[in-house]
């Protein structure tokens, strides 16, 4: 089975840096685990938890790949520079050590001095030779590094590419699991009709959210638990790197309340805790947008997304898979980038927290080490 390889490469494959080699035996030993639940896996709900998880422990142990990958490019090309720039020095050092190596010939002995220049001149070289061994054996290490490196790259490479492979299956598995769950319970159902007006009448963001409740049909009180105490300290909806904070603008000189995250392609996004869907679908210039409420006048949003799982007015367990985000993940090229750990995340979501109907810095709430 595809998955319970790449768990067995991701175990086996060595990684420059001790921190993404740890985790990818996390990431590996995560995949195990979502395996096993998936076995066990009896109902839709169960089946989707299962794979959610298993979705994650990919994009996890192919991120750490990636890193421990990139650093190995760089120490590569640090060493290719450092003996390109002593090519003069090791030219040298190979003749001189070609020359100590060969059989001396009896005229070789001679010594124009006679006996006590012959000594003095074995002092010498007796002198010199450790310095010559010590960076002859130098050289040779930096040589079999850079081959070590060569060679883990490939293997490394080969990995990341079923990698990806297993992650799309998981993925097509995933959507197919969202599609079979009945069993999610409901608040409230959504009037097509008024959404479709509510869609047209408004032109930002803002009023768009003002305006949720008057799309709904017999919606019942909240019966998810605060959240309050857990401000700061959230997960973040999908992994990636920080591309733009809260009120900084972009290229064109736009600026936003929410944050923008740069994700790789196809990368899957979760709801950080248990949360009613208040709004799924298409909105103005956004794409495709979801809209979590996880406790009254608290709405998170997410917006532009390639894929949205769920219906609105559905009550989501934390970390249900909310939806994905575009790109193809099978055309990435595996081999990772030396220029930064943000090489390659293509796509972006963007996340806005609205509270008592003003936008707040999502990062009051969401945890992030990054960025």
């Amino acid at each position: 089975m595809l998955r319970l390889t790449l768990i067995l490469s991701l175990l086996a494959a060595p990684v420059l840096a001790q921190d993404p080699g740890d985790a990818a035996r996390e990431a590996a030993r995560a995949l195990e685990e979502a395996s096993l639940q998936l076995d066990r896996a009896e109902s839709a709900r169960d089946r989707v938890r299962a794979l959610t998880a298993t979705v994650k422990a990919y994009e996890d142990g192919l991120t750490a790949m990636r890193d421990g990958l990139r650093e190995a490019a760089i120490r590569e090309t640090e060493l290719s520079r450092r003996l390109q720039g002593q090519e003069a020095e090791i030219a040298q050092l190979l003749g001189v050590l070609s020359s100590m190596g060969g059989r001396a010939a009896p005229g070789a002995m001679l010594h124009p001095d006679g006996p006590v220049g012959a000594a003095r001149a074995g002092m010498m070289l007796a002198a010199v030779t450790p310095g010559l061994t010590a960076q002859a054996e130098a050289l040779r290490g930096d040589l079999e590094e850079v081959t070590a490196l060569r060679s883990l790259q490939q293997r490394a490479s080969e990995t990341l590419q079923r990698g990806l492979t297993g992650a799309q299956e998981a993925r097509t598995e995933l959507s197919q699991a969202v599609a079979d769950r009945t069993d999610l319970p409901k608040r409230f159902t959504e009037d097509p009709i008024r959404t479709a007006i509510l869609i047209s009448s408004t032109e930002t963001l803002q009023g768009f959210a003002s305006g949720l409740s008057q799309i709904t049909e017999d919606e019942s009180a909240s019966q998810l638990p605060p959240i309050d105490d857990r401000k700061g300290a959230l997960e973040m909806p999908v992994q990636g790197e920080i591309l733009r904070r809260a009120g900084e603008a972009d290229a064109a000189g736009v600026t936003r309340p929410g944050i923008v995250v740069a994700t790789l392609s196809e990368a899957l996004v979760t709801t950080p805790t248990a949360a009613t869907v208040r709004y799924s679908g298409p909105l103005l210039d956004y794409g495709l947008v979801t809209i979590l409420e996880p406790q009254p006048d608290l709405l998170f949003v997410l917006a532009g997304l390639d894929v949205v799982f769920g219906q609105t007015g559905e009550v989501l367990p934390a970390g249900s898979p909310v939806g994905l985000m575009g790109g193809s993940a099978e055309s990435d090229d595996p081999s990772p980038s030396v220029e930064g750990a943000g090489a390659g995340r293509t796509e972006t979501l963007y996340i806005e927290v609205r509270q008592g109907d003003r936008p707040v810095d999502p990062l009051t709430w969401f945890a992030s080490d990054k960025g």
